[in-house]
């Protein structure tokens, strides 16, 4: 029997519900036909999104939705996705040479800010400034931001039918700028980044947060350079870097060996953060600024999802996805001193998404069955945790005289039996055990079969002693929820 024990006396602060955040850039089928199918549409919908996925995502809690991009921010004109939809103009899509599609901007800026206010999510804003200048993303605050009756685009988005302002708290100042975004060197995009910060502080007026683009994956060295020239000249709450585990055989036919390999690297999450930490801290020793992992997730080879290829970068999600997700999210949790906030990419019908997504067609993810595990740890107390079983991720929170364990068993083919106590923590009589498993790891649901993974019922198990016993499944995912 193998044992975790929970600190009651050690925690590294308050878990920021933002860390269970989420990403929808105009990329394939995320919007069209995933979220969006149109007000006039037969598919249930509410004001124009899909009813299943609206109803399904206000359960889990989003805490921040990310938006419009990703690399389709580089070339957005936030003009094009305002005033009626019958004369805003087709575009060429930022992925358009990989599968041939042009945006609509059937979803825009009043749309997209409807859509997180039907199911609880704050807006960020991912600004382009790979195209444009500094004077058009100030513009785009003021538009988003400015009192009612104060300039003429705020009066211009009264007209467009929000008068009040859409209150807009975080900022991403440009995107993956190491890349598509420019091919800056740190150096350069710290130099532009002070710049839009700075042009854009005259309309900032509800204290939003802004966030620059921090490295890809492994390259601290962008991380330390950029704090290094940016020096703090203005106003930054967050360094964002991306991490996508990669790829490790067929996303749903895999083996043994091929699973191993990727929980192996999603379990790199916790180095990178430390690494990245370290290289700030020479430039920021008082953690002034915040870390951002604003996208992460595996990244499959396309075509296993039910498009059949149709939708860019669109794949299943199987156990092995659940399992990447819960020891990702159990990392942030237990490094909630650092990491502010968190979007897993992405929501629907691209990477390791939550809902899959066609036609009279809706189902969501095991993926999307985590962050439901999961959504007790928001806005908790951290607390530490130890187990004798290196094999298991855990993490474990308190909240209104209840403590929130969960627990992902890396394990392909191994059940663990495990006893959960605390130390410096009084744990109540009784304890409510919700799991997430499959007799297969390959298990996924489909459209003919959207309920093959789901969650178990919860059963009731008793604190004997100051101790719980739990089973967690080979390749299974358990939360132990107590008081």
């Amino acid at each position: 029997m193998e044992q975790i024990c929970i600190l009651g006396c050690e925690s590294r602060g308050i878990i920021a519900p933002e860390i269970y955040g989420h990403f929808a850039e105009h990329i394939g089928g995320v919007y069209y036909d995933g979220l969006w199918v149109g007000e006039d549409s037969p598919i249930p919908n509410i004001r124009g999104f899909r009813k299943f996925i609206v109803d399904k995502f206000r359960v889990i809690k989003p805490a921040v939705l990310r938006w419009p991009g990703g690399c389709f921010a580089e070339t957005y004109n936030w003009r094009d996705g305002i005033g009626p939809r019958e004369n805003r103009p087709k575009t060429v899509n930022w992925w358009y040479n990989n599968d041939r599609r042009v945006e609509s901007n059937a979803v825009g800026t009043h749309e997209f800010m409807d859509f997180c206010e039907m199911v609880g999510a704050k807006p960020y804003v991912a600004a382009n400034i790979t195209s444009q200048t500094p004077m058009e993303m100030r513009n785009f605050m003021e538009y988003l931001n400015m009192p009612e009756n104060t300039t003429t685009l705020a009066a211009q988005r009264a007209e467009n039918g929000h008068p009040a302002p859409f209150d807009v708290k975080y900022f991403g100042i440009g995107n993956e700028n190491w890349g598509g975004g420019g091919n800056m060197t740190p150096e350069q995009y710290a130099r532009e980044y002070i710049k839009y910060a700075t042009v854009c502080g005259s309309v900032n007026v509800n204290g939003a947060k802004y966030i620059a683009c921090g490295a890809d994956s492994w390259n601290m060295d962008w991380t330390e350079r950029f704090m290094r020239e940016f020096a703090h000249r203005t106003n930054l709450w967050g360094l964002a870097f991306h991490y996508y585990c990669g790829q490790a055989g067929d996303p749903v036919a895999f083996t043994k060996e091929e699973w191993n390999t990727l929980v192996d690297r999603a379990s790199q999450m916790e180095t990178l953060i430390e690494r990245h930490s370290a290289a700030m801290l020479a430039h920021d020793p008082d953690k002034r600024v915040k870390i951002v992992v604003d996208e992460w997730g595996c990244w499959h080879p396309g075509g296993s999802g039910p498009s059949k290829g149709y939708n860019l970068f669109e794949q299943q999600s199987t156990m092995r996805d659940a399992v990447i997700a819960a020891l990702t999210l159990n990392t942030f949790n237990n490094h909630c001193d650092r990491i502010a906030m968190a979007n897993v990419a992405q929501l629907c019908n691209n990477l390791h998404c939550l809902f899959l997504a066609g036609g009279e067609n809706a189902i969501v993810t095991p993926t999307y069955h985590v962050f439901d595990l999961y959504k007790e740890h928001q806005g908790a107390r951290q607390l530490e945790s130890a187990s004798t079983d290196k094999s298991l991720s855990v993490s474990a929170s308190e909240k209104d005289g209840g403590v929130c364990v969960t627990i992902a068993n890396k394990n392909y083919d191994r059940p663990v039996d495990v006893t959960l106590s605390a130390f410096a923590l009084p744990l109540g009589d009784t304890a409510e055990i919700t799991a997430l498993s499959a007799d297969d790891p390959h298990a996924h649901n489909t459209f003919e079969n959207p309920d093959c993974v789901t969650l178990s019922a919860p059963e009731t198990a008793a604190v004997k002693d100051g101790c719980v016993t739990v089973s967690v499944a080979p390749a299974g995912v358990t939360r132990v929820m107590i008081g």
